[in-house]
């Protein structure tokens, strides 16, 4: 998986890059909730859930389904005084949405593990993407501050922030030119 942290920072840069000017400030705490609330499934270890479980790790929590679940959830409660279906609901459902699944779509592109329940709960079959360039965070403190998450740092900076970060100046440079117009 790549490290929480990444996974936020693809939740912050997406909110940046797409998210209107005047959302509340929970908007935020959601938005990374999102997009790391799937790897809560690691706590299953703990209670003997084997990892090909279907409530094992990247199982059933690591798929879109989940993310829509997810989605359908945060904004039933936090949004419910919204108007359903309106431009802003259907925002905040479809952003919410996304931001899950983005967790397990980026676990797929790693380089270990046993594979994602893309297609959970239809499917518990475990999948990788054909290129796998993000190296694999190990799952723990200790393991992270070695010389393995160092090289997770290094892979995660290059495959997953500096795309944020383009996506970012990107929607910056839209978004201005769009004004100017």
């Amino acid at each position: 998986m790549p490290s929480v942290i990444s996974h936020a920072a693809v939740a912050v840069a997406a909110g940046i890059a797409f998210a209107p000017r005047d959302v509340p400030n929970l908007f935020w705490t959601l938005s990374v909730a999102c997009s790391i609330i799937p790897d809560a499934d690691v706590i299953g270890f703990s209670f003997g859930i084997p990892y090909d479980h279907f409530l094992g790790h990247r199982g059933f929590f690591h798929s879109p389904f989940f993310g829509l679940l997810m989605s359908i959830f945060l904004v039933g409660i936090f949004f419910r005084d919204m108007e359903i279906f309106s431009r802003q609901w259907f925002f905040y459902f479809i952003f919410f949405f996304l931001l899950s699944a983005s967790h397990g779509i980026l676990d797929a592109f790693t380089n270990g593990g046993l594979g994602i329940a893309l297609l959970s709960p239809f499917d518990n079959t475990r999948y990788f993407f054909p290129w796998t360039p993000i190296m694999v965070s190990p799952i723990g403190i200790d393991a992270f501050f070695s010389k393995w998450g160092l090289s997770v740092i290094k892979s995660e900076l290059l495959w997953i922030w500096l795309p944020s970060f383009l996506m970012v100046i990107i929607s910056r440079v839209i978004r201005v030119v769009a004004a100017g117009h």
